[in-house]
Parts: structure tokens; sequence; C-alpha cells
């Protein structure tokens, strides 16, 4: 068991604990990088939508895991972050400069959104940001003109510097774009979760009260994690456009903000590697159970056609397990994994046992 003895406060409030968790990271991110050539182009495909999930997982995890807001309605932020890339790279706009304003608009979109939704909480916030992915669906119909409407829009590669980033021309380029948006959303996570504005989300979520009692503005706070968190998923939602290649109003419908949810509490709230755990097994899961149906198809015999519904079955009955065994999802079950071998043989039998609190400041929201 390593034991880490801060001498100043620059030590606690670091993105790692020390070098060696440093150089983990280091070395998984070579491997991720070099996997345009350990990898051939259908598996590196797969990976890249991973990244783009994670991505959006990290978005809604800014709201909804660190400042404690129910949201059931990113899908539209991710319709609004994926229109506006490909409307402004229509109109001329270099994708250097259409992609971030994609996200800056959309986090605009999320401001304005905040402002009547800042009095709502729990299920109440979650019905209105329901209804919200709902209406985005309308709103790309009735705007034909401008998105398409049910035909939709097609983006093909965009230029970077003289070079083609393509989904499938080429993509191993297309996968480092990708990867480069996630490293650059992560450490700006990690930064900001180390700033008076990141703490002051988690106050926010811990208990509105205390948080006001010790300072916090409370309505700024959340409108500011409203925003933030739509303009990262702009970004999620402009990248899944470009994987895609087409895209309608369906592509965005509010079965994706249900998937969101359910990605960020299988992966464990609160946590950025929540985040891309969750993207793991909604990345993943759809080719699992494919080529589970074709192994038993061939060992067992029977045929290999799709059954309805199988793939949310499955996922919905994983969240259940999660929720009833595993609160704190995969990477909370990490940590109790890695704490145990840390401390065997000293640890206590009942170290890991669920604790039942309530707060009671709670009660006075």
């Amino acid at each position: 068991m390593r034991i880490i003895f801060k001498t100043n406060y620059m030590q606690d409030i670091r993105p790692w604990k020390d070098g060696y968790q440093f150089s983990l990271y280091l070395i998984l991110l070579a491997a991720v990088a070099a996997a345009p050539w350990w990898l051939d182009d259908f598996y590196l495909g797969e990976l890249t939508n991973v990244l783009i999930w994670a991505i959006a997982g990290l978005g809604l995890m800014i709201l909804t895991g660190h400042t404690g807001q129910a949201s059931l309605g990113h899908a539209a932020f991710l319709a609004v972050g994926c229109y506006a890339n490909v409307i402004l790279i229509e109109t001329g706009v270099p994708f250097l400069i259409a992609f971030p304003l994609a996200g800056l608009l959309t986090g605009i979109v999320g401001a304005t959104v905040a402002i009547p939704a800042l009095r709502l909480h729990g299920i109440y916030l979650a019905i209105f940001t329901l209804a919200l992915s709902v209406l985005m669906d309308d709103i790309i119909v009735l705007a034909e003109p401008i998105t398409g409407g049910v035909s939709g829009k097609y983006l093909g590669g965009v230029e970077i510097f003289g070079h083609l980033v393509d989904r499938w021309a080429t993509p191993g380029p297309f996968f480092w774009l990708v990867l480069a948006v996630a490293v650059i959303v992560t450490l700006g996570y990690i930064n900001l979760l180390r700033a008076p504005l990141g703490r002051s989300f988690i106050a926010v979520r811990d208990s509105e009260v205390s948080a006001q009692a010790m300072g916090v503005d409370i309505a700024r706070t959340k409108a500011i994690s409203f925003a933030l968190s739509c303009a990262v998923t702009g970004l999620a939602g402009a990248l899944m456009g470009m994987f895609a290649g087409a895209f309608n109003n369906e592509t965005f419908s509010v079965v994706i903000s249900i998937q969101l949810l359910m990605m960020i509490v299988i992966g464990g709230l609160g946590s950025i590697h929540g985040a891309f755990l969750g993207a793991i097994v909604i990345g993943f899961l759809p080719q699992f159970l494919s080529i589970s149906k074709e192994y038993a198809a061939a060992l067992f015999g029977g045929s290999t056609v799709a059954i309805p519904g199988l793939e949310f079955g499955i996922f919905g009955m994983i969240l259940i397990a999660f929720i009833l065994f595993e609160p704190m999802g995969l990477y909370g079950r990490w940590l109790k994994i890695r704490t145990w071998f840390e401390l065997f043989p000293f640890y206590r039998k009942d170290m890991f046992k669920r604790q039942k609190s309530y707060l009671k400041t709670e009660r006075l929201r």
C-alpha cells in the first residue's frame, strides 16, 4: 500500500496523486493513440464511437454527476451542436472555427434554457428537460430550410491544415481528432473541479441550503453548470454528426438522452472515470450481443436474426443491477477492489457495507 505524504495545499488539488499515477495515464494515452496501428478499421470505428459517447457523458456528468441536476434532454443539445457545426461548415466557415463555435452556441442555448429551469428540482427538472428533447424533434422538422427536415443533412470529410479528416476515408486521422477533443475536454474538466466554480457545483449537489449558507450563488452556479454541460455536449454532437455522416430528426431521439443518463449511472456518478467506463459499456454492448448470438447459434444451433428490444432490455437489467447492488457504478466497484488489495490482509468485514445516511438540511429544499 502506497502512502502519499502531502506537505502543502497544492499537492491536495493537483490533477493526479503522484508521478506514478501520471505515468499510468500517459501509458494508457499512448496505447490508445496507437490504436490505428493495432486495430482494424471496424474496431477503430467502435473505439472512436466510445470516445464520442465519453465526451457526451462528460457533458452530462458536469450537470448531473457534479451539480446534481437530473437531465433527460441532452439529446436536444447533441442535435444543436451537430446542426450548428454542419450549417457553419456549409456557409464556408473552416472546421477549426466552426467546431468550437458549435459548442459555444450550444452553451448559449443551454444557459438560455437554464433560466426557466432554475427553480425546478428532481423529477420536475427531469420532465422539463425530457420535454425539450421531444420538442427538438419537432423544431428540426419545422425548420426544414435550415436543418433539412426529415431528409436531414449529410456531412462528409473536413479539411484540417490541408489534410482530409473523414470517418470512412481516413478513419485514423478522424480517430485522432476525436481523441484530441476527449483529452482536451477531460483536462478542462479536471481543472474545473480544482477551481472554486467546480467546488461550488459539488456544494450545490450535496446541499443547496448548505451551499447558500457558505455564500454560493445557487442560480448563477446552476446556470453556468447548464451552459458548460451543454457546450461539451454540443461538441460531442458535432463529432457524432461527423461520425454518422448522414443524420436527421430521428438521429437524436429521446432514447439517446435516456442512454446518456444510464451510461453515467453505470459508469459511476460524480467521477470522470465513470463517463469513460459507461461509454465502454454502451459502445461495445451491441457488438458483444451480436458476437454472442453468432457464437450461441454456432454452438447450439438456431437463428442469428436480431431480436427487437434485446439491447435495451439487457442494458436496463444492467442498470437495475447496479442501482440495487452497486450505486457507485463501475468506478465505485473498482475503487473497492483496489482498496481491498491495498489493505489486504488488514481489511475489515464490513468495510464496504453500504451506509444509509440522509442530510437533514435536504429537507429544507
